[in-house]
């Protein structure tokens, strides 16, 4: 299984089957309105593609700010007024962001499903979870009374919810919170679509019930056949659902490729840096205590996106002064996509102090904990 994505610098690129796809984004771009007009615009997606087939799962990481969410915003359409849309996005034959708003709103809301972060924000308070998903099987499938109640409680029978006949009746408030996701799930599921966009949906939630959420949407993505685009800004949750990770940063993909391809042996160092600020397991101590580490820091700020160079080069201590001045396309390595010009001089995992790399400010002159470096630090 397999997805693609790339950035436009250069031209498109991509490493997936545009033929079998079930979404096809290219270029897409997202802009943010000041909301007094007096204020800059802000430049959130900065021409990004992505194809996804049915039955694979791809993972949007980064750090706030680089643009994951408002990529899910724009293909589901729920960016505020203020934002525009730009590029192509195809689902189902459609060029979605071609068709008139109405044509849009009804291909969208058969062809994607979504799951947020917050389920009690966005399951409706005053209505039953059942009379909820009701409401989607009558709008978008045709189904109503007793017809739409089975499939309602076959759908949350389906997403792990027990006596989902009692659950169906009641509020939002009156579940936990690992029940309200998995109603947000089925409510996702309820008009068939191809495509499910999910926005950190365990971030609320704790380890357990996280594990279990996940689960339930790698189980769909291989029984329903749909596909499953993760953001998330865990790396490790990413390596363990996802077939393929897409790391996004200043709006721009700056790696993709296959989940343990790029756990293994990063090619950017943006990932590099993520991968070292995973939070490590360690055993206990002989006195019960936790090994405690700090984990390496990667200070500075984002770059603003649509910049001049790589967004990351003011972060990066493998940066030259082309870095700095001509943006990387994203380029083919090993088995997906990388945009950096030196991604072919990072040493194996975990060592990038390894002599095959010569950046022009040496690392040993890096402050320690500088940067997202594994074992950088005193």
């Amino acid at each position: 299984m397999a997805a693609g994505g790339s950035a436009t610098a250069g031209g498109p690129t991509t490493s997936a089957r545009p033929d079998h796809a079930a979404l096809e984004v290219r270029d897409l771009r997202v802009r943010y309105r000041s909301i007094d007009d007096h204020g800059p615009d802000v430049l959130a997606v900065d021409g990004i593609d992505l194809t996804m087939d049915r039955g694979e799962v791809l993972s949007l990481v980064g750090e706030s700010g680089s643009g994951k969410s408002a990529t899910l915003l724009a293909l589901a359409g729920l960016l505020p007024a203020n934002a525009s849309v730009s590029g192509s996005v195809r689902l189902q034959g459609h060029d979605i962001l071609a068709l008139p708003e109405r044509a849009r709103a009804r291909v969208r809301g058969r062809g994607i499903g979504m799951v947020f972060q917050d389920p009690g924000g966005s399951l409706t308070p005053v209505l039953t979870v059942g009379s909820l998903i009701d409401e989607v099987l009558l709008v978008h499938r045709g189904l109503q009374g007793a017809a739409a109640r089975a499939e309602t409680e076959a759908l949350l029978a389906r997403c792990g919810v027990g006596d989902p006949a009692r659950r169906a009746q009641a509020y939002p408030h009156q579940l936990s919170g690992g029940l309200r996701q998995r109603v947000a799930i089925a409510a996702a599921l309820a008009a068939g679509p191809e495509v499910i966009l999910a926005d950190e949906p365990t971030t609320a939630l704790d380890a357990t019930v996280q594990a279990q959420v996940l689960d339930l949407l790698v189980g769909l993505v291989a029984d329903e056949g749909v596909a499953l685009v993760l953001v998330t800004h865990d790396l490790a949750v990413a390596a363990a659902v996802a077939d393929r990770i897409a790391v996004m940063y200043a709006g721009r993909i700056a790696e993709e490729r296959p989940a343990g391809e790029l756990m293994e042996r990063p090619g950017h160092p943006y990932t590099v840096a993520l991968r070292a600020a995973a939070l490590p397991f360690r055993p206990r101590d002989r006195d019960g205590e936790g090994i405690q580490e700090r984990l390496p820091e990667l200070r500075g700020r984002m770059a603003a996106a649509g910049g001049t160079g790589c967004s990351f080069a003011p972060r990066c201590p493998l940066a030259t002064d082309h870095c700095r001045l001509v943006a990387p396309p994203l380029e083919p390595f090993e088995g997906g996509l990388v945009a950096c010009w030196r991604a072919g001089e990072l040493a194996e995992w975990p060592g990038v102090e390894s002599p095959e790399v010569e950046p022009e400010v040496p690392l040993a002159a890096i402050e320690p904990q500088a940067v997202g470096w594994p074992g950088q630090g005193a």
